[in-house]
């Protein structure tokens, strides 16, 4: 990929990125690659985070709805299996001493936060943290220049 660099002769203007996206100077093209790649697993991690509250939340969820079943069970004359469910699975670990809370605190306190303190200190070390480097060039490589809906920065404020 082609880069774009902040120089004087490339102020800071529609017709690029923001100097928070640009590449500061000495930053080399694999540089900017080891860094989306590194940026994309982050990503990646956040997804997975989110599917481990969603995994949080659903069981959580079912297991509220065991109070109900619990409830209806008695109340249909099934004392038994009410209380059969209520021993057995309502407040049941979901592995071995473990609630779903304890996995995602384990989670971000083992691997998630180490994960995003790293990735940020890298940014700031190799890029002045300037984030995204390679979303951006990418970006100024694929816009249409002129075109409304290509521009290369949000609009000011006073627009």
């Amino acid at each position: 990929m082609n880069h774009v660099q902040e120089t004087p002769d490339r102020p800071e203007s529609p017709n690029g990125p923001d100097c928070d996206h640009r590449r500061p100077p000495g930053v080399d093209d694999k540089t900017v690659e080891a860094l989306g790649a590194l940026s994309k697993a982050l990503e990646t991690t956040e997804r997975a985070r989110g599917s481990l509250y969603a995994f949080h939340q659903l069981t959580g969820g079912a297991d509220l709805e065991l109070d109900r079943a619990v409830r209806l069970l008695r109340e249909a004359g099934h004392p038994e299996w009410a209380e059969k469910i209520r021993a057995e699975i309502l407040g049941r670990n979901v592995i071995p001493g473990h609630w779903t809370f304890q996995i995602v605190e384990a989670y971000n306190a083992t691997y998630y936060r180490p994960f995003q303190q790293l990735e940020s200190t890298v940014v700031a070390e190799l890029a002045q943290g300037r984030d995204h480097l390679y979303e951006a060039q990418m970006k100024e490589e694929r816009r249409t220049p002129g075109h409304p809906h290509h521009a290369a920065c949000p609009p000011s404020p006073e627009t």
